[in-house]
């Protein structure tokens, strides 16, 4: 089914807790302290290998936290892990810690269409997980037109095309950054419905204006990150009253203990980053 949503993921994330407060008030004058169940200090991957086009790609980043309690407005940063990355070639690409949980690597090669295994070992656990680099098609053109509002008022829409490649599945990705957004918007699609045709993705907000800058970042991606993600933008953009996926698994998985995986996925995307002038 093709994805034409948008989200905010950690917006909406939010209003998936507010109904803890509601079912614990007694009366308007209490004052109520939920307490939540603290998290079990799962390790988080933050591991997406990006190849820009135009762009050598030779430096990527990965970085490694733990989960936070849901008051907490900071993460722990998990320091002196050893990571790195190998092709199906046997190359290894090993990255070096440069600030508290952020880990470079300045000789990556990306390939398209090559395997790559990453292996991280942090605090006693070591992780593994397994991916291929997915290959995009490049955004031909940009289009920007009024479009009403829900409010009445006419908002800005831009639009994207891409030719979408004939005869194979693919699956993309976009986000939208922007100093109106508080935070990326994103964008999940595939073609089962427009295989081998142009294919088009839509975005608008109230707050674009002429002179906004707006940033998108166009990915191909696999179908396995395809699938995470949806699970992910459908728990963050669900009812507050039904029930979310719970303990959504990405690919990274504990070598020793398998029910101990990290939180996160790591994935290799070809991606294609426009800046667009509002006008």
């Amino acid at each position: 089914m093709n994805w034409l949503k948008k989200y905010n993921v950690v917006n909406k994330a939010v209003s998936l807790m507010s109904v803890l407060f509601v079912l614990v008030f007694t009366s308007c004058e209490d004052v109520v302290t939920v307490d939540l169940d603290a998290p079990d200090n799962k390790i988080v991957v933050d591991a997406e290998i990006v190849w820009k086009k135009g762009t050598s790609g030779n430096e990527q980043v990965i970085k490694i936290s733990k989960i936070a309690p849901y008051y907490n407005t900071s993460t722990t940063k998990v320091s002196g892990a050893a990571v790195r990355v190998e092709n199906s070639n046997g190359d290894v690409f090993t990255f070096s810690e440069v600030d508290a949980g952020s880990y470079v690597c300045t000789n990556f090669v990306p390939e398209l269409g090559m395997d790559y295994k990453l292996f991280v070992e942090a605090e006693g656990q070591s992780f593994t997980a397994t991916e291929r680099l997915t290959s995009v098609t490049p955004v031909d053109r940009i289009e920007q037109n009024l479009v009403p509002d829900f409010g009445g008022e006419d908002v800005i829409e831009l639009t994207y095309y891409f030719q979408d490649p004939a005869n194979e599945e693919n699956f993309y990705l976009a986000d939208y950054q922007s100093d109106f957004l508080l935070f990326p918007e994103y964008d999940l699609t595939d073609d089962f419905f427009y295989n081998g045709n142009e294919i088009n993705r839509k975005f608008s907000h109230e707050d674009m204006k002429a002179g906004s800058i707006v940033k998108i970042t166009h990915r191909g991606i696999s179908k396995n990150f395809y699938n995470y993600m949806k699970l992910i933008l459908e728990a963050s953009s669900a009812n507050p009253f039904s029930v979310p996926p719970g303990n959504i698994r990405g690919n990274i998985i504990n070598v020793n203990e398998a029910g101990n995986f990290a939180l996160g996925y790591f994935r290799l995307c070809e991606a294609e980053g426009i800046t667009y002038d509002v006008k």
